[in-house]
């Protein structure tokens, strides 16, 4: 198996994604070797990639949905059973050439997340540096077993079904967090989210923002079935490390 290692700028050096220019992604495959190039050049890969990388898409979103009923099932079961709240959470998010769309994803939050975070400031401040909360207090208890395994996640094959995301591609965000791309804005809007990506098989929530906005725009410069495969194959074993499998 072919391990991806992102190359991240010390946290002295770290710099915010308008500023994002040049970096690199080592792999055990000396054949591929991953640049960052300028914020305003976006490397088109041929046809035969972007046909390819869709018949992936549909192949194992279809495949994935019939296998993962029962575990579809059995999830919704203990989300309702916890709380007795929605079993899915719709989250709004920008996708290619700055189209929205609702990703689904399974309920991990109480009901009342968004309003829980607005009574607090400080933990507003905290969760605003890094669009994330460590040990956030509004999960779960199922929620807290599907974000650390990533089950909370599996929904999103639909989303890929229809084409609105990818398996593999940069993470999904909030239309409110383009900005925060600068001039990589419109690079980030070039191509569909993903389930995966960088990001995921990289530290996930131990590493900033800023590091985050760099995984996805080196993806971008550096997309190829390759690159695609190999991320999805170091998906399949870190999935397996988290649930135990």
């Amino acid at each position: 198996m072919e391990q991806i290692i992102a190359t991240l700028p010390n946290r002295a050096e770290e710099v915010s994604g308008s500023q994002a220019k040049i970096g690199t992604i080592s792999v055990a495959n000396p054949g591929l070797h991953i640049d960052v190039v300028s914020p305003s050049i976006v490397r088109e890969p041929s046809a035969l990639y972007y046909i390819s990388k869709r018949a992936i898409d549909i192949v194992l979103a279809v495949l994935g949905i019939i296998a993962l009923i029962p575990v579809f099932v059995i999830i919704a079961a203990c989300i309702k059973l916890d709380d007795g709240e929605d079993i899915l959470h719709f989250r709004e998010i920008i996708g290619k050439n700055g189209r929205r769309f609702y990703a689904l994803k399974f309920r991990t939050m109480r009901i009342d997340a968004d309003e829980y975070l607005a009574k607090r400031p400080e933990l507003m401040r905290k969760y605003q540096q890094n669009m994330k909360l460590e040990r956030d207090p509004r999960v779960t208890r199922v929620g807290r077993f599907l974000r650390k395994t990533s089950l909370d996640e599996l929904p999103q094959l639909l989303n890929v079904l229809v084409g609105q995301m990818s398996l593999v591609g940069p993470r999904i965000i909030h239309p409110s967090e383009l900005p925060r791309y600068g001039e990589c804005a419109q690079k980030r809007l070039s191509v569909s989210p993903g389930i995966t990506g960088l990001w995921q098989i990289s530290g996930r929530q131990h590493i900033s923002y800023d590091e985050r906005v760099l995984l996805d725009i080196r993806y971008i410069d550096n997309r190829s079935l390759l690159v695609d495969l190999t991320i999805l194959l170091k998906t399949l074993k870190v999935f397996i490390v988290h649930t135990g499998a």
